[in-house]
């Protein structure tokens, strides 16, 4: 996955995430919007196929980059378990 961080402060963030779709930016986007110090997460995209942009701000007590790590941390633990419960309910 290829991001452009386009803009960082120390409570707002612009992330541009190259050919992401729609999928993946929704599942993003709740996810962070799980996080009590977010105040605002939510990402566009111009045209159909154009890259997804991602704009999250926060009350300040973390900086929304570790608010997007923490997110992405989220979902890979999900999907972690998901496979295993996949794994353990296929016969062999």
């Amino acid at each position: 996955m290829n991001i452009e961080i386009l803009e960082l402060t120390g409570v707002r963030a612009r992330i541009l995430f190259r050919g992401e779709s729609h999928t993946f930016m929704n599942m993003l986007t709740d996810e962070i919007l799980q996080d009590p110090v977010v105040d605002v997460a939510k990402y566009t995209m111009e045209f159909q196929f154009s890259d997804p942009e991602l704009v999250v701000t926060t009350d300040g007590k973390k900086d929304p980059l570790t608010v997007v790590r923490e997110a992405c941390q989220r979902l890979m633990s999900d999907c972690d378990e998901l496979l295993k419960d996949v794994r353990a309910a296929v016969p062999r």
